[in-house]
C-alpha cells in the first residue's frame, strides 16, 4: 500500500494525531502488530514536549460534550460511560473541570480496559500527581488506546 493509505488505515490508532503514522511509514514493513505499535509509540517517546502535548489534548473529555471519533465513542460506550445517572456525569463534569484546570489538559485513560467506578476512582488520585507525572501517565494510557485500536483494524 502506499504511505498515504497506510496513515488512512493506522492513523487514527492515536487520537486525531495522523502524524505519528506518517512518521513511521518509512519504516514499514512492520514484521508484526508489536512492531507496528512499538514505532509509533517510540515515535510519540521522542516527539517535542508540544507535540506530546497536543497529543494528549487531542483527547476528548470522558462523558465530555465534544463530538467524538468512532474509536472513542465505543470505547467509552464499552466502558460503561454512555448509561450514566444525572449525579454520575455530574461527577464526572466536576473532575474534567477540576484536572483540566490542574493540568492544561484533559483526563486520559484507557477506557477499554477500565469500567467507570475504576475511572471514577482514577480522578482523585491523579489529580494528587505533578504534571509530569500526569503527562507521562497520560500518554501511557494513550499507548494502551492505541494498541487495541491496531488490534481492532490489523486482520491476522
Amino acid at each position: 500500500m502506499t504511505a498515504q493509505e497506510f496513515v488512512g488505515i493506522v492513523g487514527p490508532a492515536f487520537e486525531h494525531s495522523p502524524w505519528i503514522a506518517e512518521t513511521v511509514a518509512a519504516q514499514r514493513p512492520f514484521a508484526t502488530t508489536d512492531a507496528l505499535h512499538g514505532a509509533m509509540c517510540a515515535t510519540v517517546r521522542d516527539a517535542a514536549p508540544d507535540q506530546q502535548l497536543a497529543l494528549i489534548r487531542a483527547h476528548p473529555d470522558l462523558v465530555g460534550r465534544a463530538v467524538l471519533t468512532a474509536e472513542s465513542e465505543g470505547e467509552q460506550c464499552a466502558a460503561g460511560l454512555s448509561d450514566l445517572s444525572a449525579e454520575e456525569v455530574a461527577l464526572f463534569d466536576h473532575y474534567n473541570r477540576e484536572y483540566k484546570a490542574r493540568f492544561d489538559f484533559p483526563f486520559v485513560i484507557c477506557a477499554r480496559l477500565n469500567k467507570k467506578e475504576a475511572i471514577l476512582e482514577a480522578f482523585p488520585r491523579r489529580l494528587q500527581n505533578t504534571a509530569e507525572m500526569e503527562c507521562t501517565t497520560a500518554l501511557e494510557e494513550i499507548f494502551k488506546i492505541a494498541r487495541l485500536r491496531l488490534d481492532a483494524l490489523i486482520v491476522r
